[in-house]
């Protein structure tokens, strides 16, 4: 899933990323607020690795969203 799709449904994906990122802090979450850019650092900044890490994760995680929303709008139909 691209960023901009994130960004535009960020509420309902902060659920699954503060699952996968729980040391990042509410007021992280709002900073961030769907924006690839502010993950990345919040990343870099709480779990202490190296930008290409964070942003592979970030990456990772936005691919992982991709794969599971078809399930999402199957399992709706049924």
């Amino acid at each position: 899933m691209n960023w901009d799709q994130i960004e535009g449904k960020w509420k309902q994906f902060t659920g699954r990323a503060r699952e996968r990122w729980g040391k990042l802090t509410d007021n992280d979450w709002e900073t961030i607020a769907g924006k690839k850019d502010q993950l990345v650092g919040r990343i870099q900044e709480r779990y202490g690795v190296a930008k290409a890490e964070a942003e592979k994760q970030a990456d990772e995680w936005s691919r992982a969203l991709k794969h599971s929303e078809p399930e999402k709008h199957a399992a709706a139909r049924l």
